[in-house]
């Protein structure tokens, strides 16, 4: 059996906050849908910000595979746990994106 692909719309969007939690020295993303709270961490974000950036601003570029990595070395502040890119092709992606997309 195949995995679960959830497709989130903007219209099921009822709210979005983003901030530094009171005791935290890291930025939270909270995306409120109707019965569920997702929050995502500040190296989640990044990472899928570095990649639409890299994206949207390219010349070529049409898609790009992320993959969480533990990092032995890494600067200060970052998380030992970072979304770097893979070696597939942005036609590789791009063919994985269609079937998810067909497939939902």
């Amino acid at each position: 059996m195949g995995k679960k692909v959830c497709v989130v719309r903007n219209e099921e969007v009822k709210e979005v906050i983003i901030g530094i939690p009171l005791c935290h020295e890291h930025l939270r993303v909270v995306i409120r849908l109707e019965g569920r709270d997702l929050i995502f961490h500040e190296a989640l974000i990044a990472g899928i910000l570095r990649a639409f950036v890299t994206i949207k601003t390219h010349p070529q570029k049409r898609a790009i595979e992320l993959k969480t990595v533990k990092l032995l070395q890494r600067k200060d502040g970052y998380a030992g746990h970072q979304l770097i890119e893979t070696e597939r092709t942005p036609e590789e992606v791009e063919a994985t994106l269609k079937d998810l997309l067909e497939h939902q």
